[in-house]
């Protein structure tokens, strides 16, 4: 009894000293070792002996048993680090722990899984436009792990842009928008990588900008940069994820001829007529309504990049949000195109 108590004080001071674990065997070490040799070294009527108890053999066995259950215990920690965890089997172990965590959701997900969050790490993603749709383009791409994501916009943050331009904020008025688009997009996942190019998208720039990246998703706000981002990415063979939106109605396909679709050019050969289709200062749009067309652009580009389910390739969705009613329109590529020569492959059904 006395051992056990002297072995208790023993502990509670190593605790109380913050000593390491190691460190308190140690001193417990040490006093069976003792309480071994004084068995082994007196003889047995000593007053000693009479006062620790037992047999140097009993001694002996209760140390070969805490040394099996140390042995044990180091040895299946060492089993512990050194297994792979099965996300980040999954995964093939590019990812550090906290993007383990971060993407679970998605790695799980038997269409996804650790192939497809890999190929959203690798994939270099091009947004044109960092306003109502570009919003939540960015931050859905951002927080799926899109390894690199580029921005393109010349304008900056107004008040007027808040009413739907979540990204932005009340502080960052008067910045440039890609730049206020950087910031809110580390605030939400600091692995991705943010290229913000404060410009406006024209010929001299598209096709370099373009050539860098594996995918364009169009968010911009008129007919002339929507023809350019088309074009250029026909020529370059990249897929194009356009979304627009319009008071209470928004519209999103994936153009796409290199793939068996048709091109914008292909469904919208001309300019709309002057104020046909005005733009949201002028006719004004929902607040809430970008967010929906802007997450389904996201959702096709994260289909797209991960080969996972079905594109929106040869398909429109137009939403209606006043009424609450989806349309889905078949489209197809039209002969003589100037654009894409009208290569695409006839569209599959709704």
């Amino acid at each position: 009894m006395s051992v056990l108590l002297a072995a208790g004080a023993l502990a509670a001071l190593g605790v109380l000293l913050r000593m390491p674990f190691r460190g308190i065997l140690g001193m417990l070490g040490l006093l069976w070792a003792g309480v071994l040799l004084a068995h082994l070294l007196l003889p047995e009527g000593h007053g000693l002996v009479r006062a620790i108890g037992g047999s140097w053999q009993g001694w002996l066995v209760l140390g070969a048993v805490v040394v099996l259950a140390l042995a044990y215990r180091t040895v299946l920690g060492r089993l512990r680090r050194g297994a792979v965890h099965p996300l980040a089997a999954a995964s093939g172990g590019p990812f550090s722990p906290a993007e383990l965590d971060r993407y679970a959701r998605h790695i799980v997900l038997r269409e996804l899984g650790g192939p497809g969050q890999r190929r959203l790490k690798a994939a270099r993603v091009l947004v044109l436009g960092a306003g109502g749709l570009g919003s939540p383009v960015l931050m859905y791409l951002a927080a799926a792990g899109v390894g690199s994501l580029g921005v393109v916009d010349d304008d900056t943050v107004s008040l007027s842009n808040l009413q739907r331009q979540i990204l932005h904020a009340d502080d960052r008025l008067g910045m440039p928008k890609v730049f206020s688009a950087q910031i809110g997009l580390k605030a939400i996942n600091p692995h991705v990588t943010v290229l913000p190019y404060n410009r406006r998208l024209d010929a001299a720039t598209a096709e370099a900008l373009f050539s860098e990246h594996d995918l364009i998703l169009d968010g911009t706000d008129n007919f002339v940069t929507r023809a350019l981002a088309n074009r250029v990415a026909v020529a370059l063979g990249k897929p194009l994820v356009s979304g627009s939106i319009a008071q209470w109605e928004g519209q999103v396909s994936v153009y796409d001829p290199a793939r068996g679709g048709p091109c914008l050019a292909c469904i919208f050969p001309d300019a709309p007529a002057p104020g046909l289709a005005p733009d949201c200062a002028a006719a004004g749009v929902i607040g809430a309504l970008p967010g929906v067309i802007g997450s389904m652009m996201a959702l096709e580009a994260i289909k797209i990049l991960t080969g996972a389910g079905e594109p929106l390739r040869g398909r429109m969705l137009i939403y209606d949000a006043l009424h609450g009613e989806n349309r889905m329109v078949l489209l197809k590529a039209r002969a003589g195109c100037p654009v894409c020569g009208g290569r695409g492959g006839t569209a599959t059904g709704a």
